[in-house]
């Protein structure tokens, strides 16, 4: 059984932020894949499901994104999930809009959510890092997570939500690396993440 935790803060008020892009994902796994109507435990949100033939449950954290570990924890030692079967999807400052990285382990880079998780469960969970931009500068960064996608972003935000969902079975039987590049695909098959001419993104 796996568990896949998308991070957010709960309210309609932060339903559209940055910061709630794991929600989103996770939400769009639950539509794609028909997974049962959500259900408030552990301190959260769960809906329980299928990928390919791996057990799924999904959690949306309702604790505020600085106190997600304890739902994690909560859901984790419920369904006796080990810290290398939970992945946690979430925004990611350091990728260009639209990016996405999987791994495993590592720095949190300031995220509290992931702060919050680490301190909880260990830090040797799966993250997927889903890229938001960097607003330029480290005083604007609040304010950058904290507010609503730009009407621009939205096309970008609904294909990757989109292929991550599509995706997502790579995700459950381990298969990062092809998880990864099938969402890079997608997001340049409708013309985001363009290459320049130096070949970069």
């Amino acid at each position: 059984m796996r568990l896949f935790v998308g991070l957010g803060n709960p309210g309609a008020k932060y339903a559209r932020n940055r910061h709630n892009i794991g929600f989103m994902a996770v939400d769009e796994i639950a539509r794609r894949h028909g997974f049962a109507p959500w259900r408030r435990r552990f301190q959260g949100e769960t809906s329980e499901g299928s990928l390919g033939t791996e057990r799924v449950i999904l959690l949306k954290p309702m604790t505020y994104m600085n106190e997600s570990g304890r739902s994690v924890q909560e859901a984790a030692g419920f369904f006796k999930i080990a810290e290398g079967d939970v992945t946690v999807f979430h925004d990611e400052l350091e990728l260009l809009p639209g990016k996405v990285r999987v791994k495993i382990g590592g720095g949190i880079a300031g995220h509290n959510g992931l702060r919050s998780i680490s301190a909880h469960i260990g830090n040797d969970y799966r993250r997927v890092r889903l890229g938001i931009g960097h607003p330029g500068v480290k005083e604007l960064v609040h304010g950058h997570v904290l507010s609503d996608f730009a009407k621009a972003d939205n096309e970008w935000v609904a294909t990757l939500c989109d292929a991550v969902a599509e995706h997502a079975a790579l995700l459950a039987k381990g298969t990062d690396a092809t998880f990864a590049n099938r969402v890079h695909l997608a997001m340049q098959a409708k013309g985001f993440l363009t290459k320049d001419e130096n070949g970069k993104e």
